[in-house]
């Protein structure tokens, strides 16, 4: 009984001494100790057994309880201490915390005593200064109410807060009061000092007047801008009078004596008033400006009055003097009043770039350039609505040098073969765009607005002349009458140079006029980007040059169709000569037939000529090839299928003359060229697919039609063409009877492929052709065959 008692015992004992670790830590900390049962995990077991390890000490063990029961004493007292301490921590803190709201009271007492002398000395500050403002003001003493009055102004703020008491209230009142009489009173001293009209002005600056424009920049701000405006305003008052819109040097040949005179006024006023006005008012700028704005008026309405009068060289001349004015003033002011006068600043930036012939380094030509003149427009904006008269002119000298063009055309005719100006750009082409150029900068330094626009449509409508009657209208005619060569001529090469449709010198006009077009598309691409740069920001939609660039674009397709064209009708006397051959009674494979030597003949006349004079436009010399190639090979199978009866003999001919042209097409890029340079990928893949096209009909026709399944099988394997006149075309190559046309096609039908199921049936099927390099060896095989039996 008595150890489970002891067993509860140190239960609750242990619950409550138990402490977190965290607890437990900082008493650590602040009260080290070695000492066991000072420990967080104190065991009373392994205590006990470390004082009485054996049984024989257990003899000391009243000692040791007395030791424990001292040391538990001394505990209790500390701890007694402790409380009472704690009790008298509480009553020691009342007695601060009053001392400290004592302390509280005397600060504040402090500060508001402090407030109290401050306002008091501000009051008597304020009132003696109204006082001293209202005598000084009386006795025009400017200099002094200008430091007084600044003063007055921040003292009376500190009261704002006061206004609800009379004697301050009245105080303020007389502050502004006093500043009103100031505004007037200054007001009245300049209008004695500067009458509108009447006296003469005095000769030099009056020291009172000056101390009064400091006292105005302490005054309402409108105090300020009525002493700069009635200054202004009489100081060019005589400029109105002798330049009024009936006198002879009003108009714009005199305009230069505008601008003088301005000169001399600004001039004039720095040394007489120079120091009057504060420095910050910018008082030379100021009348500047407002003549800018006076002078921009009068000759808007003396041009509206005699706009009948207005000729392109004096426009032209009164722009010129403007502008340099306007730069003149850009050198000696900052533009900084322009903000004073809201719309008055000019919204038109000063660009210098060149219009879009070359640009700017390393900047972004779509990006809006920021003005660098900000004085540019402010007055030569008036000249905008008489810019038609300039826009007119230009059209009428753009006429002219269209007429001039195709007149020296005429008279000089196109470019020779052989010269420098054989295949190259035509002279009027940088004519022109020069004349562009110019115009643009010149335009562009008057307005940035509609008169570009028109300008714009200006140049649309001379890029569409020039296409039409400089390079379209000049391109060689198709010869109705040039005929073709006979079978006999075609056996004579010196003889079939004539079937050419144009001779050198046209195909390098041609070429020439193809270079000049293809100029004019790139060059007009970045005349509408130079256009859109400087036009204003909501015009940029209204320049649109696609239409001439697709002009341009016409012009280079049709002189690449014209040549293609002359080279393939070179060709077709040739191709005609071959259908006509009689292939069945060829006895013996020779060399190529004379009518390939004739098409070699006119590739190797025509395509080294384009080559030399196309040679700065080579993607255009690209073209060339791959259209006559998609034009001649098609050209050449069909004439192909008109060579019938073919015996085996001529078939194996006639592969022998296919495998001659693919070899000449496949090198028709640097045919009769020094430097061999690879055709492009896509060149050769028209020709090998076209060529092979040729030599697998060849061969179907050299295979035996008997067994008949076979022939059909191997007819699709190798042709790929479940058309049934394709086939019928074949047959008629082989010589067949119709009776044994009609079991073939019947046969043929049967054993076409069955198309998919959902999928469209047509006549093309899909085979894997041979490819390119199976196809040179078997002609190669072929070759060395034919050579054999010779």
């Amino acid at each position: 009984m008595m150890e489970e008692e002891e067993f509860e015992f140190t239960e609750d004992l242990e619950a409550i001494l138990h402490l977190t670790p965290e607890v437990q830590l900082a008493i650590e900390q602040v009260f080290p100790s070695q000492d066991p049962l000072d420990r967080a995990d104190f065991n009373a077991v392994e205590y006990i057994n470390t004082l009485f390890p054996t049984e024989q000490s257990l003899a000391n063990i009243d000692d040791v309880v007395n030791k424990i029961r001292l040391k538990i004493r001394r505990l209790d007292d500390d701890i007694r201490t402790v409380v009472r301490g704690q009790t008298n921590v509480g009553q020691d803190g009342r007695q601060v915390k009053e001392i400290t709201r004592d302390i509280k009271q005397l600060d504040h007492a402090k500060r508001h005593l402090t407030t109290s002398i401050t306002t008091l000395n501000h009051l008597h500050m304020l009132a003696g200064g109204v006082d001293s403002l209202e005598a000084m003001t009386r006795k025009r003493q400017y200099g002094e109410v200008a430091n007084l009055l600044q003063g007055v102004v921040n003292v009376l703020e500190h009261f704002q807060k006061y206004m609800g008491i009379p004697q301050i209230r009245q105080l303020s009142e007389r502050v502004k009061a006093a500043q009103s009489e100031l505004g007037t009173q200054i007001l009245a001293d300049f209008e004695e000092a500067f009458p509108a009209q009447g006296s003469k002005r005095p000769g030099g600056p009056s020291n009172v007047l000056r101390d009064a424009c400091l006292v105005a920049n302490v005054l309402d701000p409108r105090i300020k801008q009525e002493i700069i405006k009635k200054f202004i305003r009489q100081h060019l008052s005589e400029y109105l009078v002798l330049f009024q819109e009936n006198q002879d040097v009003a108009w714009l040949d005199k305009i230069d004596r505008r601008y003088a005179w301005i000169k001399r006024q600004l001039v004039d006023y720095e040394e007489k008033y120079g120091r009057m006005f504060p420095e910050e008012w910018c008082m030379t700028e100021r009348i500047a400006v407002e003549f800018c704005h006076i002078t921009k008026v009068e000759l808007a309405k003396v041009m509206r009055t005699r706009a009948k009068e207005i000729e392109v060289k004096l426009l032209l001349f009164a722009i010129q003097r403007t502008t340099n004015f306007e730069g003149l003033l850009a050198k000696r002011f900052t533009g900084c009043t322009l903000t004073d006068t809201p719309g008055k600043r000019p919204n038109s930036p000063l660009d210098q770039t060149n219009p879009f012939l070359e640009d700017d380094p390393g900047e972004d030509p779509r990006k809006p350039k920021a003005p660098d003149n900000p004085f540019h427009g402010i007055i030569s904006k008036c000249f905008e609505p008489h810019l038609y008269v300039y826009i007119e002119s230009q059209d009428k000298n753009l006429g002219e040098l269209i007429d001039r063009f195709v007149a020296d055309f005429r008279a000089q005719g196109p470019p020779k073969a052989g010269t420098e100006e054989g295949g190259a750009v035509l002279p009027s082409c940088a004519d022109l765009f020069v004349y562009y150029k110019k115009c643009m900068v010149q335009c562009s330094h008057l307005s940035t607005g509609e008169p570009m626009i028109a300008l714009t449509t200006i140049f649309q409508k001379f890029l569409r002349e020039y296409a039409w009657k400089i390079l379209s209208g000049n391109l060689p005619k198709s010869s109705s009458n040039s005929g073709g060569l006979t079978i006999t001529s075609l056996l004579k090469e010196k003889e079939g140079y004539e079937a050419a449709k144009f001779n050198v010198d046209e195909l390098c006009l041609i070429c020439s006029i193809l270079s000049t077009a293809e100029y004019c598309l790139a060059t007009t691409q970045q005349l509408e980007e130079k256009l859109k740069e400087k036009v204003d920001k909501v015009l940029v939609e209204r320049i649109n040059l696609t239409g001439e660039m697709d002009t341009f674009s016409t012009v280079i397709s049709n002189s690449i169709q014209l040549l293609v064209q002359d080279l393939d009708a070179a060709c077709d006397p040739a191709l005609s000569a071959m259908s006509k051959m009689p292939w069945q009674s060829v006895e013996h494979v020779g060399d190529q037939s004379p009518y390939v030597t004739s098409i070699i003949m006119h590739i190797k006349q025509n395509v080294p000529i384009i080559r030399d004079n196309l040679a700065s436009t080579r993607k255009y010399f690209t073209q060339f090839c791959i259209k006559f190639t998609n034009s001649f090979i098609p050209k050449f199978i069909n004439h192909l299928f008109r060579c019938k009866p073919i015996s085996m003999v001529g078939a194996e001919q006639l592969l022998l003359d296919t495998h001659s042209l693919k070899t000449v097409l496949l090198d028709l890029p640097s045919i009769g060229s020094q430097v061999l340079r690879k055709a492009p990928a896509s060149y050769t893949k028209i020709v090998v697919k076209g060529m092979t096209r040729a030599e697998m009909i060849l061969k179907v026709v050299m295979a035996p039609h008997e067994p008949p399944v076979v022939f059909v099988d191997n007819y699709i394997k190798l042709l790929a063409d479940g058309n049934p006149e394709t086939f019928q075309k074949i047959l008629d190559m082989k010589g067949l009877k119709r009776s044994e046309q009609s079991s073939m096609l019947e046969l043929f039908r049967q054993r076409l492929p069955t198309p998919p199921s959902g999928s469209d049936s047509g006549p093309s099927l899909s085979f894997s052709a041979p490819t390119p390099e199976q196809e040179s060896s078997r002609i190669r095989k072929l070759e060395k065959l034919i050579k054999k039996r010779l």
